[in-house]
């Protein structure tokens, strides 16, 4: 269908080396999108890129204001564009707020919070493309409510403030012809979530409390993450698109 196509658009994804984010390169790219695949671990960037004319391998510490100005840069180097910018890097939970400590729950913010709203305001500075500019915010239903025992005041806080950001940020830019939506991921198989998955009392609460009753596989957002970051959804922003098994609607 046209309208979920991406070709001719440029499209960041950060976090890009592993779990959600090299699936949504790949699949972004799969779209038709020239697609800026940025991470930390250079050596599986360059391996998602391989043989995959339309993915560019960029290291990028997103927890580094000088790396996420670079690249910007880079995405506008590499093809003149700067269409769509996924967050997706992140840092998961801490447990205990007082043994998490302040330390640690800063740089939880720098990583989840401050770097995204970073990079979306340097999106809003590139130059303006004829089909107008996509943010699509990885937030979490962390964000939406407690999840106790299974995360940090820090990841809370932070995907809280991430669906705060969004609808602060499509009010603002709106008229621009910038949409700003989120994604907000249940509890999904990934690189961040093994230690999770891998305690089986752990694992067994989180499938009671989901109403399909089991974790979600990254295949399953492929369909909102499209539709957010494509035309198919020109009349949609400041929105939170929640994929979590019916968590939420317990």
């Amino acid at each position: 269908m046209p309208s979920f196509s991406l070709t001719d658009r440029t499209v960041v994804v950060t976090g890009a080396s592993a779990g959600l984010g090299l699936r949504f390169a790949t699949l972004l790219a799969a779209a038709g999108a020239q697609v800026v695949a940025a991470a930390r671990r250079l050596d599986r960037l360059e391996e998602l890129a391989a043989g995959t004319e339309n993915i560019h391998a960029v290291r990028c510490d997103v927890a580094d204001a000088e790396d996420r100005e670079a690249l910007a840069a880079r995405a506008l180097e590499l093809t003149g564009r700067f269409d769509v910018l996924v967050n997706n890097a992140g840092i998961g939970g801490h447990g205990n707020a007082e043994e998490e400590g302040v330390r640690v729950y800063r740089e939880t913010l720098e990583v989840n919070l401050v770097a995204p709203y970073h990079l979306s305001c340097l999106l809003a500075a590139a130059p303006e493309p004829q089909q107008g500019k996509v943010i699509v915010n990885i937030a979490s239903i962390v964000g939406l409510g407690s999840t106790f025992p299974l995360s940090g005041a820090g990841y809370a806080a932070s995907k809280g403030g991430i669906i705060a950001l969004t609808r602060e940020l499509s009010g603002q830019w709106a008229a621009r012809g910038i949409r700003v939506n989120a994604l907000a991921p249940g509890w999904f198989r990934s690189e961040m979530t093994q230690a999770l998955f891998a305690d089986e009392s752990a694992a067994r609460w989180v499938v009671k409390n989901t109403q399909i009753r089991r974790p979600g596989e990254v295949s399953e957002l492929d369909g909102a993450l499209l539709y957010l970051a494509s035309d198919a959804s020109s009349y949609t922003t400041g929105q939170v698109l929640v994929v979590d098994g019916g968590w939420t609607a317990r």
